[in-house]
């Protein structure tokens, strides 16, 4: 990885932990903003547009949840496909998958180490900087779809689509090899880059229902992924 510096966004009301995660993701060479308040922190992300938000759900004023169906309502691609890693006192996978449905890219429940936090940001970065690159001269079209992963773009019949990272990564994956059947651990390995910890099939399926919403179908037989009965999904354009 080159020594790029993210700009990485920090929303925390407990001061401990801010400061903590603040200092970790500075130590690692990145542009740290942090606060205390939602309110606050979506004004920053408007105006700064992250690479990526650490985001607390219990904050006052705005909770995360708001937080992250505001963004992802935006119109402009740099704020709704922000990447979001939660995090959360709640334990309960419910509260993971309404993460999850909402928008978020990841999910860290409390207490958690640093360390592990700091890599999990360095695996999403590491994913957001490499894909242009590798990828640059791949633009793919199906059926009205569009996706240009140069630019980190998608649009369906000639309207952007307001994707999430690991949404577009996951449609990117599927698009590239088309009727060829991913398993959820597969897709999961696509996803989470080399770092897999917490991660659980159903988050695949979350994540793929959304999309599937996104792209104007939903069910085993949507308009562009299909379910493959015991196995995962496929592209079906």
């Amino acid at each position: 990885m080159s020594e790029q510096r993210f700009t990485i966004l920090v929303i925390e009301d407990d001061h401990q932990i801010r400061r903590v995660v603040q200092g970790y993701l500075e130590q690692a060479g990145h542009r740290v903003l942090a606060v205390a308040d939602g309110e606050t922190g979506l004004a920053l992300a408007l105006a700064e547009k992250p690479a990526l938000i650490v985001l607390d759900l219990m904050l006052p004023g705005l909770d995360g949840w708001e937080i992250t169906r505001r963004l992802r309502q935006s119109s402009d691609p740099a704020i709704a496909n922000v990447y979001i890693l939660m995090l959360t006192a709640r334990v309960e996978e419910a509260d993971r998958i309404v993460g999850f449905t909402v928008g978020a890219d990841d999910y860290m429940v409390k207490p958690f180490s640093p360390r592990e936090l700091a890599a999990r940001v360095q695996a999403a970065l590491r994913r957001l900087e490499r894909l242009p690159s590798t990828v640059a001269a791949q633009v793919l079209t199906s059926d009205g779809l569009r996706l240009d992963p140069s630019y980190r773009m998608a649009t369906l019949d000639g309207a952007d689509l307001a994707l999430t990272a690991v949404e577009f990564d996951l449609l990117h994956a599927l698009m590239r090899q088309p009727g060829r059947p991913f398993t959820r651990d597969e897709l999961l390995t696509i996803v989470q880059a080399d770092n897999d910890a917490g991660a659980y099939e159903r988050t695949i399926d979350v994540h793929i229902k959304n999309l599937r919403q996104k792209l104007g179908g939903a069910g085993r037989h949507s308009r562009f992924i299909e379910t493959v009965h015991g196995v995962g999904y496929r592209f079906v354009g």
